[in-house]
């Protein structure tokens, strides 16, 4: 068995040095930055001139593992608009961008790989269409919504992307999917049977205590940390 894939959402300079020098193999600059550096309640306020500057900070702090970025809600609406902004982010540092949807998406993918513009595709729960869902919903439950996930991984794979991440679907359907398709599977809230994780770095270090996934396992106690050095610096002060 290959060794999983190891991937992190991370922001900044440091904290994507700290994970390139910590050995994750893929540093996603995530528009979950609405939420979780912005503080909004979604993604759907993030723009591309976000996403660029965000990615041009992530890069100084990236020099071994691969950088992806999102394209962000509203600037990959026809194959022409996802080339320009795309070139936005690969100028920015990016070693290849990230969009979310299965059939509708393949024209787009194909239009990049034409430019050689690497591409993760993501499937499930889509954050970026949260408002007209209605909230974070568990994807694949249906055996007709599990179907159509299976076979729109097998056209984004053949429109050409490297790699697909799979949020908040059926651990089963994921499972079925990861055998389905060649390329690897990156799993959040997914289940375990993906190629590899994702999980955003402020989960892991417990640097966001107001909200933490369900499917999110924390590892440190940044939140405290911070406090407590602060409250120290008050005292003395």
């Amino acid at each position: 068995m290959q060794q999983p894939i190891s991937a992190i959402t991370a922001y900044d300079y440091p904290s994507a040095r700290l994970c390139d020098e910590a050995g994750v193999q893929l540093i996603l600059v995530g528009d979950s930055l609405g939420m979780v550096v912005a503080g909004c309640e979604d993604t759907t306020s993030v723009t591309l001139d976000h996403m660029v500057y965000h990615t041009e900070m992530v890069r100084r702090g990236v020099t071994k593992a691969v950088l992806v970025s999102d394209l962000p809600i509203d600037t990959y609406q026809t194959p022409e608009m996802t080339l320009e902004s795309a070139t936005r982010l690969m100028a920015a540092g990016a070693d290849a961008v990230k969009l979310e949807g299965g059939f509708g998406q393949i024209a787009k993918l194909e239009r990049l790989r034409e430019a050689k513009i690497p591409v993760c595709a993501h499937i499930g729960m889509l954050p970026q269409r949260v408002k007209e869902e209605g909230g974070y919903k568990k994807k694949g439950k249906s055996e007709a919504e599990a179907e159509k996930l299976i076979e729109s991984a097998a056209l984004l794979e053949a429109a050409g992307a490297f790699a697909i991440v799979l949020e908040s679907v059926v651990p089963e359907v994921a499972g079925a999917i990861t055998e389905r398709i060649d390329i690897p599977t990156i799993g959040i809230g997914a289940g375990s049977q993906c190629d590899g994780q994702i999980r955003v770095l402020h989960d892991v270090i417990g640097a966001y205590p107001w909200f933490v996934p369900p499917f999110a396992t924390v590892y440190g106690n940044v939140s405290d940390v911070v406090k407590n050095s602060v409250e120290k610096y008050i005292s003395d002060i």
